[in-house]
Parts: structure tokens; C-alpha cells; sequence
């Protein structure tokens, strides 16, 4: 089958490799799928595109993940941005010949590598270190410890793809999604220009919300008197004829005009004037603003997940927080130092609820990965396997020239490796020993991570780092940084690896060279830890960014509080934090359990043991403009479920990236003094 033929064939004209015998399945792979060395694949405007694409990715994963402790897939974007410029470029004369499917191939490499492998702890471990301490990691150190992680990930992926992916055949369900995506791009039809069109069209909304939300803000706040800056829009218009009218039936409604943002300042902010068990519930928490980025990220995580948080909120809010008023709970905990005021307010009550959100996301992420026991305990058992197989070291190996051999894992487990070791001694005063078991842990966590990639397209890297976390808990007694970093060491390097399996996943189907692949990953750390350090500072100029309404941070608030109660010990906390901690865990792991052994049709019906504990951990406006973004998911599906499904993922991720970037713009300008702070 030619190289053409293989690029636009559909999935099903191929042969089913996991049908084929495993001691021909490399030679009709080499016969049937690869497309030959002579096809461009690993070329300087493919490494050049997929960095440039990867490090406005990572940024646009950095702030997301500050907000909301996730980040979103790189691939797919990737592949449809490239595509729509590179069509641009030649529309323009710009470039002379389109890229072919394998360039694509390996710009996604690049560009998922730079936007997902070089972020994965700055927005756990890194964030709660900085919490914890309340300074700074030097800058060199950071650059250093990034890269380091996501070149142990790459190195560590190197026999696994042979075994999880070749002999295996692992589904791997995201790269095949991204092959696919690929494939009907290159097929030059109508559905990628529509889903190009999309996605563009969806950046420049989003770039335009965020500017009114957070540069238009800013300018208009700076004509406004002081008395004025509260709420731009209603000072602006409350001098006209029928305002004062309208602004009597909205109080009388409990609503106060003047807190409308929108579309001056965004979010749109309803502040509710009214009483919950006799508490004004705007000092409960109960803002409501439409902020369009979570509403975007609402519509992909979907109704399940963000009804949880918004129901796990408002019980937290709505009622735990006048409880917490009402019986001095928030005057101990101030009284003790854990809360800096004890006036009733939604941060406050949020402090208190991060324990037990904390404890039910830990105990479900541990839970779920019990189900996978027969994943785990098959990756354990073929650790030997990746390393003695006959195959690989047979005299007759068809792919041989194609595949990376494991020297390259020796040598790149052995500098990155050493470089982490290195890092938490003379950093973090971790003993050589323990750093070096933190490396090994972190070889066999993260094929066990991999393999539960593969089966559920789901990474458990909080759980792998949770097992870390409760290892070193136990090893290194009363030490929060160490026992935070060494797990870090865990959670960066299964993430990266996983991603990156994901991406061979996609090269596998289409026929690419791993080894030009890996290539292309590994250049692609390189700008995306030029590009994620840098805005990490300044993002975060210090430790006061993190915990508040813009960042949130709750993957860092999960990481900072299992770290602490491992190091001062329970009997230091509150009781009532105690028995959230105990009412969290019990919860989590029953609803995960349940989950795990209830049929699949009824599955969908549980609430999220994950969404549950965000919505303790976040503020309850993020949680409502996730619910709204659900919604139009959902309505829109009811109302023309094809089109919901083709532009749905390119519109939602376009409307994030266009806020992601616009903020980090809007962030420069106020650094370099030419925007006021809004």
C-alpha cells in the first residue's frame, strides 16, 4: 500500500494489527501502515509550528490549570491550528507545499510535549510548595527541575511503546482520536474546514471576553471615581432616564444593578441581596458570574461532573457555611492561625471545606485505581518484559532502524534521573537514597499510569502521586517540601509519559518513525519550559496569588493539605476539620466504589466523587459557569446532536485558549506598567 494510500485510508480499509499473530504483527505493520523514510516527517517547519503552537498551549494550560486543577488536551487543537495556518501560508504564497500527514504527525509531538509534559506539576506540587513556604523557587532551579521531569517522562515512555503499544495493542483511545482528526484533515473535506473555522472563530470570541473581563476593566475603572469602581457598568448607566426605575424592581427582587458587569466588565456578577439561615448570601459566596472560560471548560467536562460541583458547593456555601458562623468554628480556626480573620466570608468557608474535598477527590483517585488492579499487576509483572524480550534483541527485527532503541532510555533515564536527584538533595536536603527511590518509584508508578491510559484513556496522576505522597509520609516523617517534591517526581514523570504514549499511539496508526517522534517530543520540552517558566512568575509574582477567586489553585490545595496532615498530624487540625476529612473520604471512596460495581447504563446517574470535591475546593461561581457550560452542551445536543459533536470540542477549546492567551497578554501589559490593574 503506498505512502497516499495509507495517509487518506480509513481506519477499517488497514488490517486489525491485534488481530495479527504477534511474530508477523512488526512486518505487516512495516508493510502495511509505515510509510517509508523518504516521507517527510521530522522537518524544521513541523518541530518549529508544533513548538510555537505548544508553548501558547502550555500558557493557556497554566492559567487553566491555576483555575481549575485540569488542563486540556494539546493534540487535536494542535493538528486543527496547524492545519488552518499552514492552509493560510498557502493561500498567501506564504509556503510552497502543504505539510504532509507525518509533519503534522510530529508537530502534534512537539506541541503536545511543549504544552502538556513541561506543566503537570507547576500547577501541583510546584504551586504547593510555594504555599507552603511562601517563596519562591529559583528560577534556574525551576527551569532545571521542569525540564528534568519531562525527560524522565520521554525516556521512561521508550519501552513501553514497544510493549503497551506494539505487542499489546493498547487502544489508547485519545491517539486514536487525534490519528483520526488527522486523517480527515489531510483528506482535504469539508468537516476540517469547518472544524478550523470553529476553532478560530472561537479563539477570537474568547481573546474578546477576556479583554472585556480583565483589560477593559482595568481602563474603564481608571475613569471612574473611587466610589465608582465598584461596578463600572451600573455607575455608567445608572444617570439614565429609566434606570432608577428598573434599579427599584431589581432590588425589590433582591438584585442590585449596579453589580452588572457585563459587557464593560466581565464576568456578568449577580451579587443576590438576600438571606440564607439568616446570613447575607453574598458574604456566604454566592456570586454568580459567567465567566466564559469555565463555561467553555463546562461544556467538555459535561452535566455530570459540574451538576456535582455545583451541588457539593452550594451544601458547602449554602449550609455548612452559616453552621461554621454560627457555632464559632471560624473564630477557633482563627484563633488558632489557621484562618487570617474570623468575619464570615466565601474564602473562609472555603479554607475549611478544602479538607474534606481534598479527602473525597484523594480517596476516589485511589479507589479508582484499585479497579485497575489487573492493569496494575499485569505492568508490574511484564516490567521484565520490556527490556528481554526475544523480539528486541532477535538478529531479524524488521523494525529495528524505526524504533528507538533502549539505549536511548539508559542514557536519557540516567542524565534526567540524576539531574532530579541531584535537585532534591542540594534543593530540598531529600538523602541521595530516597531521591534515587523516588526515580525508580516513579519508572514502575508511571508504567502502571500508562497502562491505565491505554485501557481507559484516563491517567491517574493524582493517585500515583498520593501513593508517593503516603510512602515518603511514612519514610520521611514531618517534612512537607520533601514529601510534596519527591512525589512530584512521580506524578511529572507518569504524566509526561502517558501523554506521550498517547502521541506514539497516533504515529503507530499512521505509519510515522518513533524515533523521529521522540525526536520531535523531546525539542518540544525544550520550548515549552522556555515558554511555562517565565509565565509561572508571572502568573504567580508570589505565594498571596494562590487560594484566591482568580487562582484557586485546587490541585496545589489537594497536594498542600495531604503534605500537611502527613507532616503536623490530625490531631493539629480542627475537629470539625477531622470529621469533614473522615465524612469526605468515606464518601469518595463509596461513590467511586459504587461507580466501579454499579451496571454502565447507571453509571451516568451517580455524582462525580471528582466533581464533589472540586466544588469544595473552588469558588462557587467557577462551579455555576461550569454547570451553565454543560448545559449548552446538553441543549445543544438534544437540538442537532451531529453538529454538537463536530464543532462542540474545536468551539469549547477555542473559546479557552482565546481567554487563556488574552490573559496572559493583558498579565504583560499590567507587568510592564501600560495597563492598569482592573
Amino acid at each position: 500500500m503506498s505512502s497516499e494510500a495509507v495517509a487518506s485510508a480509513p481506519h477499517g480499509a488497514l488490517p486489525n494489527l491485534a488481530e495479527v499473530p504477534e511474530e508477523i504483527r512488526d512486518q505487516v505493520w512495516l508493510d502495511t501502515y509505515y510509510q517509508g523514510d523518504s516521507v517527510r516527517q521530522l522537518t524544521v517547519r513541523a518541530v518549529v509550528m508544533g513548538s510555537i503552537l505548544g508553548m501558547m498551549m502550555s500558557l493557556s494550560n497554566l492559567y487553566i490549570g491555576l483555575k481549575t486543577g485540569w488542563g486540556l488536551g494539546v493534540a487535536i487543537t494542535s493538528c486543527i491550528l496547524s492545519y488552518a495556518i499552514w492552509t493560510v501560508f498557502l493561500k498567501f504564497g506564504w509556503a510552497k507545499q502543504p505539510m504532509s500527514i507525518l509533519e503534522n504527525n510530529c508537530m502534534q509531538s512537539t506541541a503536545t510535549s511543549a504544552g502538556v509534559s513541561t506543566g503537570g506539576t507547576m500547577v501541583s506540587a510546584i504551586a504547593a510548595q510555594l504555599m507552603l513556604t511562601g517563596v519562591h523557587m529559583n528560577w534556574k532551579v525551576l527551569m532545571a527541575w521542569t525540564a528534568f521531569l519531562a525527560f524522565l517522562g520521554v525516556s521512561m515512555a521508550i519501552p513501553m511503546k514497544r510493549q503497551l503499544i506494539n505487542r499489546e495493542q493498547l487502544k489508547f483511545p485519545s491517539g486514536i482520536a487525534a490519528a483520526e482528526t488527522l486523517r480527515s484533515l489531510h483528506a482535504a473535506g469539508g468537516e476540517a474546514l469547518i472544524k478550523a473555522q470553529a476553532l478560530f472563530w472561537s479563539m477570537g470570541i474568547g481573546a474578546v471576553l477576556q479583554w472585556w473581563q480583565s483589560g477593559m476593566g482595568g481602563l474603564v475603572q481608571t475613569m471612574l471615581s473611587p466610589s465608582e469602581k465598584v461596578a463600572p457598568l451600573g455607575a455608567l448607566v445608572m444617570q439614565w432616564g429609566p434606570m432608577p426605575k428598573i434599579s427599584s424592581m431589581l432590588q425589590s427582587l433582591g438584585l442590585s444593578a449596579e453589580s452588572i458587569r457585563f459587557p464593560l466588565t466581565l464576568p456578568m456578577e449577580l451579587e443576590l441581596h438576600a438571606k440564607l439561615f439568616g446570613k447575607d448570601v453574598s458574604k456566604l459566596g454566592f456570586v454568580f458570574p459567567v465567566d466564559p472560560l469555565m463555561t467553555a471548560a463546562g461544556m467538555i467536562v459535561g452535566m455530570r461532573t459540574s451538576l456535582s460541583m455545583v451541588i457539593s458547593g452550594f451544601a458547602l456555601f449554602g449550609i455548612v457555611g452559616p453552621w461554621l458562623d454560627d457555632s464559632g468554628v471560624l473564630r477557633e480556626m482563627h484563633a488558632s492561625g489557621a484562618l487570617s480573620s474570623a468575619t464570615l466570608s466565601g474564602s473562609a468557608i472555603r479554607k475549611w471545606g478544602l479538607w474534606t474535598g481534598s479527602s473525597m477527590m484523594v480517596a476516589a483517585g485511589l479507589t479508582a485505581a484499585l479497579f485497575q488492579w489487573k492493569s496494575m499487576l499485569a505492568g508490574i509483572s511484564k516490567l521484565g518484559a520490556l527490556f528481554s524480550g526475544k523480539k528486541q534483541v532477535a538478529a531479524h527485527d524488521p523494525i529495528a532502524h524505526i524504533e528507538v532503541p533502549n539505549s536511548w532510555f539508559v542514557i536519557g533515564t540516567g542524565i534526567s534521573g540524576l539531574g532530579c536527584i541531584i535537585i532534591m538533595y542540594t534543593e530540598w536536603d531529600i538523602p541521595l537514597h530516597w531521591g534515587i527511590v523516588a526515580v525508580a518509584m516513579a519508572f514502575v508508578l508511571s508504567l502502571v499510569a500508562c497502562r491505565a491510559t491505554g485501557e481507559t484513556d484516563t491517567t491517574p496522576i493524582g493517585a500515583m502521586g498520593k501513593v508517593t505522597q503516603l510512602f515518603y509520609g511514612a519514610m520521611i516523617p514531618n517534612q512537607p517540601i520533601p514529601n510534596l517534591m519527591t512525589a512530584g517526581v512521580t506524578a511529572g514523570a507518569a504524566g509526561a509519559a502517558a501523554d506521550l504514549l498517547t502521541d506514539l499511539k497516533s504515529g503507530y496508526l499512521l505509519g510515522a518513525n518513533s524515533r523521529q517522534q521522540t525526536i520531535a517530543q523531546s525539542i518540544g520540552i525544550i520550548s515549552g519550559t522556555l515558554a511555562i517558566v517565565p509565565a509561572w512568575y508571572l502568573f504567580v509574582p508570589d505565594a498571596s496569588a494562590l487560594g484566591t477567586a482568580q487562582f484557586p489553585a485546587p490541585a496545589a490545595e489537594v497536594w498542600k493539605s495531604v503534605a500537611e496532615l502527613l507532616s503536623r498530624g490530625i490531631s493539629t487540625m480542627h475537629p470539625t476539620i477531622l470529621k469533614g476529612i473522615i465524612f469526605g473520604g468515606s464518601l469518595g471512596f463509596l461513590l467511586t466504589l459504587t461507580e466501579g460495581l454499579a451496571p454502565k447504563k447507571f453509571r451516568s446517574y451517580l455524582p462525580s466523587a471528582t466533581g464533589l470535591g472540586l466544588g469544595m475546593v473552588i469558588p462557587f461561581g467557577n462551579s455555576f459557569s461550569f454547570l451553565l457550560g454543560a448545559l449548552i452542551t446538553l441543549i445543544w445536543t438534544k437540538l442537532n446532536e451531529a453538529s454538537c459533536e463536530q464543532k462542540m470540542v474545536p468551539i469549547a477549546s477555542g473559546i479557552v485558549a482565546g481567554c487563556s492567551l488574552m490573559a496572559v497578554f493583558i498579565m504583560i501589559l499590567q507587568a510592564a506598567g501600560l495597563l492598569p490593574l482592573g
